[in-house]
């Protein structure tokens, strides 16, 4: 028997189903999953393709291959705690509240954060890692799985808080975080995902007291893989220009504190612990490999929104500093950002623009097309995504903060607030007199000359203390 022809009002049905089923496929595929890596500590030349002449990370290349690789992404708070949360709410460190790494756990089950939009928008959503927000290793609200550590944790056979409890897991940090990723990503569901991988590398182990407060650096310190240890061996790690260099001109860190040498050539950071923190991040890049070939298996690596960033930078013996952050140095606040996801970003983009750690949550929530935040800071990255280049209204300089603490005490009394525009650099220190610091970038980009104290930079020093109070004076607007 021959099939009946359609009539007019069934052919109308057709089109009408066959409509709605192409826009339910679009809007899936307006919907990426997101993956949002946080390497902790990493530096903004830390890998191959920022210029590394040893540092082997194939598959952190690719990302930049691929995607897009920011030239000038910053932290607005250098420091692990409180740059989380510039990452997670999109707000500065004087707004979400996270003003340090002593034990904030009340505040960090509070914060406004992308991941409760996206679970609320239909998102599957996970975390795995370092969270570091408060000791409290308990789920914060917005994610549907919780793996996480208590505090800074330990590299090996660390405890971790899942499944309700928390226990000892036995195995190297970096590969269980990546076996709990891949666990993640593997599970079936009819919504995509957020997953936000947050390592524990490239830190040290630490010695804490119970409310979070760094003693010393624990037994090991800077422990990579068994099978890394001898990677790199001998290899002469690459120094900047201001690398051992007394820092006469910045009276703050020239002053004398009992017990501390003097920063200069005999303090700087040894060779073997750059070494030990680079074969961290081959196991935190052979992760990254094995995840984005778990991707493609699905089908669904192009599909992805794949984000890399560190949380702050690292001295590596600049102006004689060692193993340390938390200054408003280019060596601690600049980072990398790459961002991997075809439909929007083209290959081997390399945007100019200041780019932020407030800006990531804005950037996933605009590619996730999910509800913005109210009261944020940050924009939105996927304006520098377009081939017009950086739009006309884009940031010319953001405000830096840091509050001090009683971590380290080659920073006590170093609290600041500093601005930084695209060529000048004023740092102005909360508690110390007569101590602040103006740098020329363009001049001299290792910062080795502060000019305070010329004559000539008078007008200079003026203008960048009206742009920091300006900045501070600023209140972001209602959302973005």
């Amino acid at each position: 028997m021959a099939p009946a022809m359609p009539t007019p009002r069934r052919s109308a049905l057709l089109a009408l189903c066959l409509s709605l089923a192409s826009a339910g496929s679009a809007g899936a595929q307006e919907r990426p999953n997101i993956l949002l890596i946080v390497v902790d500590d990493l530096r903004f030349d830390d890998f191959g393709a920022a210029g590394h002449p040893f540092s082997k990370t194939p598959n952190i290349d690719r990302l930049a291959r691929q995607g897009a690789s920011f030239q000038n992404m910053f932290a607005v708070t250098p420091l692990c705690s409180p740059s989380r949360a510039n990452i997670l709410t999109g707000q500065q460190t004087r707004h979400h509240g996270i003003l340090d790494n002593t034990d904030r756990s009340p505040r960090s089950h509070e914060l406004q954060t992308f991941a409760r939009n996206l679970h609320d928008g239909g998102y599957r959503t996970g975390f795995i890692g370092k969270w570091h927000m408060g000791n409290d290793p308990t789920p914060r609200p917005g994610f549907d799985t919780w793996v996480a550590m208590k505090g800074q944790g330990e590299a090996i056979d660390p405890q971790l808080y899942e499944d309700g409890r928390l226990a000892r897991v036995n195995g190297y940090v970096t590969d269980i975080f990546t076996e709990r990723a891949l666990d993640f990503i593997g599970q079936k569901r009819t919504a995509p995902f957020l997953l936000m991988l947050s390592h524990k590398a490239l830190h040290p182990n630490v010695v804490q007291q119970a409310d979070g407060t760094v003693i010393s650096i624990g037994e090991g310190g800077f422990i990579p893989a068994d099978r890394h240890k001898t990677l790199y061996a001998k290899a002469l790690p690459p120094r900047r220009a201001n690398y051992g260099v007394s820092p006469l001109d910045k009276p703050a860190l020239a002053r004398r504190i009992e017990g501390l040498a003097p920063l200069g050539p005999a303090t700087v950071t040894p060779d073997e612990t750059i070494r030990d923190r680079l074969r961290m991040l081959a196991a935190v890049d052979e992760g990254l490999g094995r995840i984005m070939e778990a991707l493609e298996k699905q089908g669904v690596l192009d599909q992805t929104v794949i984000m890399l960033v560190g949380d702050n930078g690292y001295f590596y013996g600049e102006h004689g500093l060692s193993e340390e952050r938390r200054l408003a140095y280019e060596e601690s606040i600049r980072l990398p950002l790459l961002i991997r996801y075809p439909p929007k970003v083209r290959a081997g983009l390399a945007p100019a623009a200041q780019a932020l750690t407030i800006d990531i949550a804005p950037t996933i929530l605009d590619l996730a097309a999910a509800r913005p935040l109210p009261g944020i800071d940050g924009r939105s990255l996927v304006h520098l995504f377009g081939a017009g280049g950086t739009p006309s209204d884009w940031r010319r300089s953001f405000l830096i903060e840091y509050t001090t603490d009683i971590v380290f005490p080659r920073t006590l009394k170093m609290g600041y607030d500093a601005v930084r525009n695209e060529r000048y650099k004023y740092i102005r220190y909360r508690e110390l007199e007569g101590m602040d610091e103006l740098y020329d970038l363009q001049q001299d980009p290792f910062e080795l000359e502060n000019l305070m104290t010329s004559k000539s930079s008078t007008d200079l020093r003026r203008r960048m203390e009206g742009e920091l109070e300006a900045l501070l004076a600023s209140k972001p607007p209602p959302g973005r």
